[in-house]
């Protein structure tokens, strides 16, 4: 080798015997290190998959480097083994062998020939220490890919194929209710489910870089995490058509009860609307001068709605049942309320004459406790609002008129000086 002399001040043999036996352990740690990524499990899968997409490139590329790193590790192993004959020569090496030690140990004295431009080391010298720290990096960047490749392998296949389990499951149980794609959106859903885990399973299996992310700002091999992204979504999915299905199934169990809750409140909403026509003809025969709203006819349209789930009932056809009962239910509570709202509505002015009634009542009560009930304009003021508000048809907006002007004679009257009996002077 030309050597042109030492770098730096020539070492003694204490310093040689000390880089060597450092060099040595540096050998030997290098040496388990490429034997385990050797033996690693991600390495052989990797090597005999069939690998798509940046897995293929990456891996193609990463070959290349462990192909150098042992290339670098046998030039090293050389070097170092002729260091070491050197050092062998005598027990107290004289001058000319410490400058070629020093040269050695310490000068860039090792070519490394054979490489690839990509990698930069087309033929390269480095000192032993350089080489060391270059096999470190090409052994981090090697166990970065393998760790990588593994920890999605390990993690995510397994998952897909216990997701994949589940679906199966809920395949089945779609099928007993009658859920079937083409008849049932969530039918339709179990297909998608089952294509996308397909997809994603052969994915993971031929392209597993493809779903890492990198943790932010970690060196070390294998920093970050499986990307669950596609995997959650499908998990997702299959949980919400598992909760439809599970409503499907209560409603094959608990069915009838509601058929007969149905039928109930749509019978409740029938006999309100009933009593609201008949209400209706009441109020337009008693009461003049008030506009009284329609009321529409019996919810026939649920009716026959609540019969076609009867039908679905007795066929079995649980998918198509479930949707229909969850719209009469609520329909059904809909017309019971509006029923209610077309009885008050209707009998409102009913209401209004029976509250005027009241109140004409109470104050003629209180005269007569104050004793002014045979006040000559009270009981004229009395009888006409009375005969108003007793005799059909009656006129409110008139009554209530009448009633007032009571209460303000009554007013009037009870206002006035009296004697120790309650009686007016």
């Amino acid at each position: 080798m030309g050597v042109t002399g030492p770098p730096g001040p020539v070492m003694d043999r204490d310093e040689v015997d000390r880089a060597l036996a450092r060099l040595g352990a540096e050998h030997k740690a290098i040496e388990d290190s490429l034997f385990a990524l050797q033996d690693h499990a991600g390495r052989r899968l990797l090597e005999g998959a069939e690998l798509t997409g940046t897995t293929r490139d990456r891996w193609a590329a990463a070959e290349r480097t462990i192909t150098l790193l042992w290339t670098c590790f046998d030039v090293y192993t050389s070097a170092l083994r002729d260091a070491r004959e050197v050092r062998a020569r005598r027990r107290w090496p004289g001058r000319d062998e410490l400058v070629e030690l020093t040269e050695r140990l310490r000068g860039e004295s090792v070519l490394v020939a054979g490489g690839t431009g990509e990698q930069g080391l087309l033929s390269e010298r480095f000192s032993l220490d350089g080489l060391v720290r270059r096999m470190n990096e090409l052994y981090a960047s090697s166990l970065d890919l393998v760790v990588t490749a593994d920890a999605v392998w390990s993690a995510l296949p397994a998952r897909i194929d216990l997701l994949a389990a589940e679906l199966r499951r809920t395949r089945s149980l779609a099928h007993s209710v009658g859920v079937r794609p083409g008849e049932h959106p969530a039918g339709d859903d179990l297909e998608d489910i089952t294509a996308e885990l397909t997809r994603l399973r052969s994915q993971v299996v031929t392209d597993p870089l493809a779903f890492w992310r990198p943790a932010a700002g970690s060196s070390a091999p294998g920093g970050g995490r499986p990307d669950t992204e596609r995997y959650d979504r499908a998990a997702l999915a299959l949980e919400d058509v598992r909760r439809e299905i599970e409503a499907v199934l209560a409603v094959r169990q608990d069915s009838e009860d509601r058929l007969l809750r149905l039928r109930d409140v749509l019978s409740r909403a029938d006999r309100t609307l009933a009593e609201a026509r008949a209400a209706r003809g009441e109020v337009l025969a008693k009461i003049a001068a008030s506009e009284v709203p329609a009321v529409s006819g019996p919810p026939i349209v649920l009716q026959e709605r609540l019969a076609t789930a009867a039908e679905y009932r007795r066929h079995a056809q649980w998918h198509r049942l479930s949707p229909l009962l969850e719209s009469l239910e609520r329909e059904a509570e809909d017309e019971l309320l509006r029923a209610r709202e077309s009885l008050t509505a209707v009998t409102a002015p009913l209401a209004v004459r029976a509250e005027l009634r009241g109140r004409l009542d109470a104050y003629k009560a209180k005269v007569a406790r104050l004793g002014a009930a045979e006040d000559p304009l009270l009981v004229e003021r009395y009888d006409a609002a009375r005969r108003m508000l007793w005799s059909a048809p009656c006129d409110l907006r008139v009554a209530e008129q009448a009633v007032l002007r009571y209460q303000q004679a009554a007013a009037d009257v009870l206002s006035g000086p009296r004697d120790a009996g309650g009686r007016q002077w």
